[in-house]
């Protein structure tokens, strides 16, 4: 079991490494290869309304004209062991892990990601135990049951869950829940949890639900088309046919023997949700990563982008490591792999 853990974390640090060579390439090199100046690209560093001046000041401080090898080193040693922005006058230091440094805020940006990290936890943590618990549920009784009324409303709700974007369920249940009713406060009242845990949660129950039911929905019909064809196995009538109680059979064979693509698509789902729900964030003014990328964009500010780029990365490949322990201790066939 050590020793699969141990292949894990070096596949995983390799793959951050590729990950790092494909988002320098994606943002430095692919520009470059289609006609950018140099000077185009400081453009995307000091904002929109910058003066030539500044942006010239940009490329000399970046050092934007140096070779895409060279650029990359810079970049690579920066995460590992920081470095320092010319400001003018004066040096702003920018310490390890450093994801760039924002010429708009005059601020590293992985502080800024950490400042938002809390929110963007807080809403992927909250709507994936809530989706997990009802799309699995759902998705074995939809099995247990399957082709009465409870399987045909229950995937008639799962189809329109998954067919529904988040975006336009977000809205309606702003418009219903919030402004009309009155049951849920509206967009924009996210309050830190280590402010009032009790405006935190009433602020992040309807982002919850709404950001749940898309996933639930999804799992559900996972759930149960994977019920479905593990109930029909060989090793099912046996364990029936020992006389083992029903629940025994649902719970311990078949349903074990389905959570292995569910553990895949979980790992994915809750690792690009860490790397900032941006549809939800944005559409209940929750300040958290997806929310920054957005107003990094509309702002201009490149550095912000890239580092939240890097930062999803680093969570979906974590996430992954995670799914591969997970893997293990679900099927041990996977340890001997």
């Amino acid at each position: 079991m050590v020793a699969f853990i141990v292949r894990r974390v070096i596949a995983a640090v390799l793959m951050l490494v590729i990950v790092s060579v494909a988002t320098f390439a994606i943002f430095f090199l692919i520009p470059r290869a289609l006609g950018q100046t140099p000077e185009g690209m400081a453009s995307r560093y000091v904002g929109r309304d910058a003066t030539p001046e500044a942006i010239q000041g940009a490329v000399k401080r970046l050092h934007l004209d140096d070779p895409l090898i060279v650029q990359y080193g810079r970049f690579a040693k920066g995460i590992v062991a920081g470095q320092d922005y010319s400001l003018g006058p004066r040096k702003a230091e920018c310490p390890a892990p450093c994801f760039g440094f924002s010429f708009n805020n005059n601020q590293p940006v992985w502080p800024t990601l950490l400042d938002r990290l809390p929110a963007t936890i807080s809403l992927a943590i909250g709507a994936a135990v809530i989706w997990v618990v009802a799309g699995v549920s759902i998705g074995v009784i939809s099995a247990l049951k399957r082709g009465t009324v409870l399987d045909r409303a229950a995937m008639t709700v799962a189809l329109a869950g998954v067919s529904l974007p988040i975006y336009f369920t977000g809205l309606v249940s702003l418009a219903l829940f919030a402004y009309t009713l009155g049951i849920f406060p509206g967009g924009g009242s996210y309050t830190p949890i280590t402010t009032n845990p009790l405006m935190w949660f009433q602020a992040l129950v309807l982002p919850w639900i709404t950001l749940a039911f898309l996933y639930a929905a999804l799992y559900a019909r996972l759930t149960r088309a994977g019920m479905l064809e593990t109930m029909g196995e060989d090793y099912i009538r046996t364990a029936r046919a020992k006389g083992l109680k029903e629940r025994t059979v649902v719970t311990k064979h078949a349903l074990r023997a389905t959570l292995t693509p569910i553990l895949t698509i979980f790992g994915l789902d809750l690792g690009l949700l860490l790397g900032g729900a941006v549809l939800t964030e944005s559409t209940f003014s929750i300040p958290g990563i997806g929310k920054l990328v957005i107003d990094a964009i509309r702002g201009n500010d490149l550095p912000v982008v890239l580092g939240v780029t890097l930062f999803a990365a680093f969570f979906i490949v974590l996430a992954n490591l995670i799914v591969d322990v997970l893997y293990a201790v679900v099927d041990p066939r996977v340890r001997l792999s």
